[in-house]
């Protein structure tokens, strides 16, 4: 018997077509064992299945009649259906979250079946050396074809993924940032984007123009969901009063001038950000110095300079009694008037911070109280000149 011949390759071809069920069988039989899933899709694409199986056995006989390079840059060109099929099944790898490896490895358990039927049908025809070699080659390129198709389905979903729950990312840091969404649709893009919903959340800020917003954000945690806020960088963290979770962001952010945001629920993360891009003001006015600024250990100094022309304002007003004077003594009387607010009156300690001596103390404070009178005396005026002096203005 001759493969060189037409009727010979007819005869071959339909022994080979012949065993198909018993192929298709078999390989679904060991499959069932360590991937059940593989042999399940057998089981649900029948004819997808016989369609390979039928261009598997044309392609290798026409590369033993006609030389692996005739055919091997069309094998899967004109068989669109087959090449969507295996595309599928690598898309439905990464799906399962199955990886690309496992499924590599059962195509060529089916290469080594599939060779073993075809050798013996090939032997039982007493084909030539040289076709024998030629239909093994093939055999493995085919298989090789295939792979490369559910590769490129895997490839394809795995991108398409990812950029799809990057985009629902967006969405749910833009809806967690909104004082307009409602929790149930703060559920729904959860569930989109795969983001476990923690009970509580921070934000973390950095200057968008810098290259710490694209150098240090993305391994504060997996779970965090990047956000732009005006002219800010960041990422909402999920649950970081979590034990040591504070010290890793401390370490995270080190030298980086960010600024981490006070914990708190969900729903109320806008409020949160807005108390952390005032933060970040102050620290780029130099009032906040720490590296990185966590804006819970500062919420007294944010507080009162959340609104700088209020501060101005309150300012300007309890120093009333000092108008009139001239510049250099209201500056003086200013500065002394801060200490023995900052040392509850302490003549010694303003003293030696002033670097005067304590009559020039007892004279100065002798000039406030003239001018301010009891309000010296009043929790309430005092309470306010502290908050008015003490904090400085930039």
């Amino acid at each position: 018997m001759s493969t060189d011949t037409v009727q010979g390759r007819a005869r071959l071809e339909f022994a080979l077509d012949a065993r198909l069920p018993e192929l298709l069988a078999e390989v679904r039989d060991l499959l069932a064992d360590g991937w059940p899933e593989y042999a399940a899709f057998l089981d649900d694409n029948p004819s997808g299945m016989r369609e390979a199986a039928e261009l598997f056995i044309h392609r290798l006989l026409d590369m033993a009649e006609h030389g692996r390079s005739a055919s091997r840059d069309d094998m899967l060109e004109g068989e669109q259906t087959i090449q969507i099929v295996f595309e599928r099944i690598g898309r439905r790898q990464w799906q399962a979250g199955q990886d690309l490896t496992r499924l590599l490895t059962a195509y060529q358990l089916g290469a080594r079946t599939a060779w073993r039927h075809v050798s013996d049908t090939a032997l039982a025809f007493k084909v030539r050396p040289a076709v024998l070699a030629a239909l093994a080659e093939a055999v493995f390129d085919f298989v090789n074809q295939l792979s490369s198709a559910s590769a490129r389905g895997y490839v394809l979903e795995q991108s398409e993924d990812a950029s799809a729950r990057e985009r629902n990312r967006e969405e749910l840091a833009e809806l967690l940032l909104s004082d307009r969404s409602s929790m149930n649709a703060i559920r729904e893009a959860a569930a989109r984007a795969r983001w476990p919903i923690p009970s509580t959340g921070s934000v973390v800020l950095v200057d968008a123009d810098t290259d710490v917003a694209r150098r240090v954000l993305s391994p504060v945690d997996a779970g965090s969901l990047p956000i732009r806020y005006e002219q800010l960088s960041g990422a909402i963290v999920p649950d970081p009063g979590l034990p040591g979770r504070r010290e890793q962001l401390g370490r995270l952010l080190r030298g980086t001038n960010a600024v981490v945001g006070h914990t708190v629920p969900l729903e109320h993360l806008p409020r949160s950000v807005v108390i952390a891009q005032i933060a970040v003001r102050l620290k780029q006015q130099g009032i906040l110095t720490d590296d990185p600024v966590f804006a819970d250990e500062h919420l007294d100094s944010i507080i009162v300079h959340r609104d700088e022309r209020l501060m101005a304002s309150l300012r300007a007003q309890l120093l009333q009694p000092l108008d009139g004077l001239p510049e250099g003594a209201r500056i003086r009387l200013i500065e002394t008037l801060t200490s023995w607010l900052r040392h509850m009156g302490d003549r010694a300690a303003i003293a030696e911070e002033l670097h005067i001596h304590p009559q020039t103390v007892r004279y100065r404070v002798a000039q406030l109280r003239e001018r301010f009178g009891d309000q010296l005396d009043s929790p309430r005026s005092r309470a306010r000149l502290f908050l008015a002096l003490v904090w400085p203005i930039r």
